[in-house]
């Protein structure tokens, strides 16, 4: 029987999970056994886990779980540098380049296990099967219109958090904006007609936000885009890859510009394809912006799992399209599964 043992995430400030309790009990409808971690952050309780049939661990029981079982979470294990040896379903960020990947690589060179990672979970066209863009572009676009409303005070936008749902997010938001007394920005949007760009433009027209819209064909003939540098705001929506051409080159931290807020809602800044080398480390909850130039002002926001901060709509979201492929888990070797198992070999023998 096969086994999907859904782990607590041990993140701070992340409160997703990629399974709800409905598709749990289709899981074991279908013939899965599921185990479901206590948490005391998850945005979904664990009562209705509970309820829909599911085995309950501990919080973080994950590393003594039966070797047959797959691991599923979302974000990033502790990097304590231990073995793995069993399946794991998450977002590795290991694929690109990324210094940090290679480290959780040999982690799973040494321990026999295998990570398929929940981006490059693809249909036969090479599509994601199931992406949280739209509420990164969404809750991006918020904190980066945060960070513009701070500057109008001459402040760097302060802590962000959570919010019960989106309408709790539009209603600060829209408080902040009006408080500066000023005309709203203007704002340019790479990747618009995709998941993340869409929920980027979403949100900025939700507050009165004049938004240009670019895709594949605006930026087809190489960058960096001296356009970008004329509108106050830049949502960056672009997952990079070794076609992705520099948006923003260094150069434009001390060119005329309107631009003073980047907000770099694909957030790869430690990748060889960063397309806004501007800044080299991912921001926070609790810094989520970084200031990199101070004459004109420009900051960048970067948070890396901005979904969260609307974690319950992002989740129910999510796992929807994610089921589907789950269904499936009780054969590893073909479709979406296979192809995330040869895509992991593929890099694991560069380590």
């Amino acid at each position: 029987m096969t086994h999907l043992w859904v782990r607590a995430e041990q993140r701070q400030n992340e409160d997703r999970v990629g399974l709800t309790p409905d598709g749990a009990k289709a899981l074991i409808h279908a013939g899965l056994r599921v185990t479901v971690e206590e948490s005391r952050v998850r945005a979904i309780g664990i009562d209705g886990y509970r309820d829909a049939g599911c085995e309950i661990a501990p919080e973080n029981s994950w590393p003594n779980a039966p070797k047959d079982a797959i691991i599923f979470g979302l974000k990033e294990l502790p990097e304590d540098g231990t073995p793995l040896p069993h399946c794991h379903i998450m977002f590795g960020h290991a694929f690109k380049g990324q210094h940090s990947g290679r480290a959780l690589l040999e982690r799973f060179k040494a321990g026999g296990g295998t990570l398929y990672d929940l981006e490059y979970l693809v249909d036969e066209t090479g599509r994601r099967v199931a992406a949280f863009g739209y509420w990164a572009g969404f809750a991006g676009a918020a904190v980066t219109l945060k960070a513009w409303a701070a500057q109008q005070h001459g402040k760097l936008c302060g802590p962000v958090g959570a919010y019960k749902n989106k309408d709790a997010l539009l209603d600060e938001l829209r408080s902040e904006l009006n408080a500066t007394n000023t005309p709203r920005p203007t704002a340019i949007v790479i990747g618009a007609l995709g998941r993340v760009g869409t929920g980027a433009s979403d949100l900025m027209e939700a507050m009165g936000v004049t938004v240009t819209k670019w895709d594949m064909a605006e930026t087809a003939s190489g960058g960096p885009f001296p356009e970008i540098l004329d509108h106050n705001l830049f949502i960056n929506c672009i997952l990079a890859g070794p076609q992705t051409p520099v948006f923003v080159a260094r150069n434009a931290l001390t060119a005329n510009r309107t631009l003073t807020v980047i907000g770099d809602v694909a957030c790869d800044p430690d990748s060889d394809y960063n397309p806004v080398p501007v800044y080299d480390h991912a921001t926070s909850w609790d810094a989520p912006v970084l200031r990199v130039a101070d004459n004109p002002v420009l900051d960048v926001m970067a948070i890396d799992n901005l979904p969260s901060m609307l974690p319950l709509e992002s989740s129910i979201d999510y796992a929807g399209q994610l089921l589907p492929s789950l269904l499936t888990l009780t054969d590893l070797t073909t479709g979406v599964w296979g192809r995330a198992k040869a895509t992991f070999r593929t890099h694991l023998k560069d380590i």
